[in-house]
């Protein structure tokens, strides 16, 4: 099947490397629906985007989030289990929005000719 001119095969690679190179955008994009614990994040990203993400990447990229001020965690415990549960704060919002901005300016850029 053709995507405006691509094969399936190029959305993937597009795909999978923008989650990689921008995980901390996906991560707070993902956050900000609901929150979320780490499991439930790293199934939500290899479930939408088919992209399996190793625990060593995701983590240590949650703590760099929250550490920034742009996730909050709260500890949680249900039937037994403590979970590490993550909000987005207001400054997270912020950094989705230049994100998209960002994002708008270089779709719309019409210098490259």
């Amino acid at each position: 099947m053709e995507l405006n001119g691509l094969t399936d095969l190029y959305h993937d690679q597009f795909i999978q490397r923008l989650i990689m190179n921008l995980l901390d955008v996906h991560l707070l994009r993902i956050v900000k629906n609901q929150p979320l614990w780490g499991y439930k994040i790293k199934k939500n990203i290899e479930n939408v985007f088919n992209i399996r993400i190793r625990h060593s990447v995701l983590y240590p990229t949650l703590n760099d989030l929250e550490k920034k001020g742009f996730l909050n965690s709260q500890k949680q415990t249900k039937s037994g289990r403590v979970r590490k549960v993550y909000t987005i704060t207001a400054k997270g919002k912020k950094y989705i929005e230049s994100y998209y901005a960002v994002l708008d300016d270089q779709i719309n850029c019409k210098d490259l000719t």
